[in-house]
């Protein structure tokens, strides 16, 4: 069985941080988000190969992933001629297949068990299958909704409050027959939820819905980007062992290869990796991430922060509730606050205020 790992984007939601690095190869902690992915994928045996269906800066992602061999999985690299939406892009990653097939949204982290999604679709003999997860606040979503037997009846679009029948939505995770894959025009772009999905309802297909109302979480924001860090501190994802806090919650998780010099302190949960220097009087406070080859000068704070590798935060500065891309410089008595994010090589000189 094959899936297709949507990872064509170029992340806009995301910049400055997206313009040097692919979302799929946005740093989690010190690994690679598309690693977090291929994990839940591996847990299904019969999965032998993932299509990674690109378009934006691809070698940078296949240099890290190359053929798949260190992750379990074989990997198949597919790079669209110009952007094709999500169901262009599944046409064009799958015009050769005959078997069913996982489709992945390229930004979703969850804990779903892919292996009762397909079970589901083969039980029902379903042209479609469809993730659906709860949410709080539908009106920032499109709604699906779904009859007692979980068939598909329609989808809505970003509701208005007085259209709201139901709270879940598209977790962006799918199982398709290719037989249907006809019905999207041959390299045009083409949405999966508002043209493809429609079209099986109007024509009566078998298109059904499984409900996951366990760990979900888009992490195509700033806000969600750290969301996401906050949560796995806090053990509410914990499906895998490459998770640094799935059997220490609430800890600071520093690498051995790290130097924390005394007088520092450090506060978890947070992390800090390997070859960072923290210096005396400097503070890590809780929920930080502190990225490789990082210098955290005296009496420097980072409080609710992500730093990537190789920053600099100078003697007291402060980096707080916000985000520095790699090879950051945060000058002497400078102020990074309120959701701030600095894209790579960002220089903020002394006693400047973001």
């Amino acid at each position: 069985m094959k899936a297709i790992l949507l990872a064509g984007g170029k992340g806009t939601r995301l910049r400055p941080l997206t313009i040097h690095t692919p979302k799929p190869i946005v740093p989690i902690f010190n690994r690679p988000f598309l690693h977090y992915q291929l994990d839940l994928l591996k847990q299904v045996s019969e999965i032998d190969e993932v299509i990674l269906s690109l378009n934006y800066q691809p070698r940078r992602i296949e240099e890290i992933f190359g053929d798949g061999g260190d992750s379990g999985l074989g990997i198949k690299y597919v790079v669209e001629p110009a952007p094709l939406g999500t169901a262009g892009a599944v046409r064009y990653a799958g015009d050769q297949l005959r078997e069913s097939v996982v489709v992945f949204n390229g930004d979703v982290l969850t804990e779903v068990d892919l292996a009762a999604v397909i079970a589901l679709h083969r039980d029902r003999r379903a042209k479609a299958t469809i993730v659906l997860t709860p949410v709080d606040n539908p009106t920032a979503y499109g709604l699906v909704e779904t009859d007692a037997d979980s068939n598909i009846r329609r989808f809505l679009e970003k509701p208005k409050p007085d259209e709201i029948t139901c709270d879940t939505i598209n977790a962006g995770i799918y199982v398709l027959e290719p037989d249907t894959f006809d019905r999207i025009p041959k390299d045009t772009p083409w949405s999966i939820e508002r043209s493809f999905f429609p079209s099986l309802i109007e024509q009566g297909e078998s298109f059904v819905a499984y409900v996951y109302r366990g760990y979900w979480i888009d992490i195509g924001t700033p806000e969600k980007y750290m969301q996401v860090h906050r949560d796995m501190m806090d053990g509410r994802f914990t499906a895998y062992r490459a998770a640094p806090f799935a059997a220490r919650p609430s800890a600071a998780w520093i690498s051995p290869e790290a130097r924390i010099e005394d007088g520092a302190i450090v506060e978890g949960p947070c992390f800090i990796d390997e070859a960072t220097i923290v210096r005396p009087g400097a503070r890590i406070g809780p929920y930080s991430v502190v990225g490789r080859h990082c210098h955290i000068e005296e009496h420097a704070a980072i409080e609710r922060a992500i730093v990537w590798a190789n920053s600099r935060v100078s003697q007291e500065a402060t980096v707080r509730n916000s985000i520095l891309g790699r090879h950051c410089h945060i000058g002497r008595n400078a102020a990074v606050d309120n959701g701030t994010v600095l894209g790579d090589k960002s220089v903020l000189t002394d006693y400047s205020r973001l």
